[in-house]
């Protein structure tokens, strides 16, 4: 039986995600990266503002802006952000014609628009040192729990 995902754009990566771009041994689509992370994901690594919502039932919560760096580390691709109506953004990926947000569990059943998105800097992201150094601690995790280095 195949497993299913929650995730936005979960039921495309077999269709529209080209393999083999994967910089993180063992990792070789956003699925497994997700199922990866799953094991990774905490509180730690959660947005400060967002922690106490954070919990193992809703981990994705917190986790948008490190994780769509870690995943263009790894796999290429770009960074864009749904505006949000209390501000700021929420960030997903495109790789390639590929697009999917491992994080869009947090908002339940809300759907979001990711037509109108606007690109993202991690530049801009990481001016934040709380939230570069919870980055930092992500990649660290997910290269200790797949046991290779991400290149």
């Amino acid at each position: 039986m195949e497993k299913t995902y929650k995730f936005w754009g979960w039921e495309n990566i077999g269709r529209d995600f080209v393999k083999g771009g994967s910089r993180l041994a063992g990792i070789n689509d956003p699925i497994e990266l997700y199922d990866a992370l799953s094991n990774v994901w905490c509180e730690h690594t959660c947005a400060p503002r967002l922690r106490d919502k954070w919990s193992n039932e809703n981990m994705t919560v917190g986790q948008c802006s490190i994780t769509s760096f870690l995943i263009q580390d790894i796999f290429g691709g770009e960074v864009y952000g749904i505006p949000l109506p209390e501000g700021g953004y929420h960030c997903f990926n495109v790789v390639g014609s590929c697009r999917f947000d491992l994080t869009s569990e947090q908002f339940g059943d809300a759907e979001l628009d990711y037509i109108n998105v606007v690109p993202q800097s991690r530049d801009e992201h990481f001016a934040d040192k709380d939230k570069y150094e919870r980055y930092q601690y992500l990649r660290q995790k997910l290269m200790e729990y797949a046991g290779a280095e991400i290149s």
